[in-house]
């Protein structure tokens, strides 16, 4: 894990969404819909708890098996250790079933953030043993962060941001808007509130700003929540499409028309999965995203 040195200027907004979105719709392809359900619970504040008074070693195995427990490695053993190191974390991805992770020596005075490393170390041996990556340590690593947000456990990495007058930090690749955005995509497939737990106040700034980006998925044309404003361009772009066939669709706007046979159809990302979903175009109907099963109200 990078991007964990206190006083390294911190990154905002969401740079790394259409990753974040490929990583949300290979969870989904890789785990099923059942299997990503079997995750509805987040793991819990009390699993995570480490006070200065806990012995380091046994405090940090303690937390490192209620992760493991928490992302079903039943058969996977972590021995943790600590190092002067570059990163804040790292974990040796060998066949297992013991598994090698060691934290930055600054863990060893910070030690509420140890919940929040092993988190992310602890999901790339999940990938690991499911076989699931993206090409590229930096898309492979926001993967990594997308699932650990995602399955129930990262909303630990959110509440490792910290940013005050003096000092800051931040773990993980993502951003702090963007583990917003991820967390409340899950909070409303489980209808789970994650706010309550984080005692970090920018972390529940950030985790409301993604929010309301995961609830504008939720509000874009061709789906009947869109506003008014998209649906008026939604309307205009579709008697283009229909005028003139062929055309390439404007990279801005989610949606894309295209000609199958003399049937017009309409191609748009699920707002819960991002798998693209094709429609005929022929006005209001009920869909069914074929990937994660969530019903869809839209007006095509």
């Amino acid at each position: 894990m990078g991007n964990g040195s206190p006083g390294t200027p911190v990154v905002h907004g969401f740079p790394h969404l259409d990753t974040v979105r490929s990583a949300i719709t290979a969870l989904y392809r890789r785990l099923s819909p059942e299997g990503v359900h079997t995750y509805g619970t987040s793991l819990v504040p009390a699993d995570a708890a480490f006070s200065d008074t806990d012995d380091l070693h046994l405090g940090a195995q303690r937390v490192a098996r209620a992760l493991v427990q928490h992302l079903r490695l039943p058969d996977a053993r972590m021995v943790v250790g600590f190092r002067t190191m570059e990163h804040a974390a790292s974990v040796e991805l060998a066949a297992g079933p013991e598994y090698f992770i060691e934290l930055n020596d600054r863990f060893r005075t910070h030690r509420r953030d140890i919940g929040a490393a092993l988190a992310h170390e602890i999901t790339h041996v999940l990938l690991h043993r499911l076989g699931l990556e993206f090409p590229g340590t930096r898309a492979n690593e926001i993967l990594t962060d997308t699932v650990t947000a995602y399955l129930g456990a990262g909303w630990l990495l959110l509440d490792a941001f910290r940013e005050d007058a003096v000092s800051r930090q931040k773990l993980g690749y993502l951003t702090p808007e963007e583990f917003g955005y991820v967390l409340a995509k899950r909070a409303l497939v489980f209808d789970e509130d994650p706010s309550p737990w984080f005692t970090s106040p920018q972390a529940y700034t950030a985790y409301t700003k993604g929010r309301a980006q995961a609830l504008h998925d939720l509000r874009r044309p061709p789906l009947t929540a869109a506003g008014w404003a998209g649906r008026r361009r939604y309307a205009k772009d579709r008697r283009y499409a229909q005028d003139h066939p062929g055309t390439v669709a404007d990279p801005t706007v989610p949606y894309a028309f295209e000609t199958g046979g003399t049937e017009l159809r309409v191609s748009f990302p699920c707002p819960t999965c991002h798998q693209r979903i094709r429609l005929p175009v022929r006005g209001r109907v009920t869909a069914r995203c074929g990937l994660c099963r969530t019903r869809l109200e839209c007006d095509t």
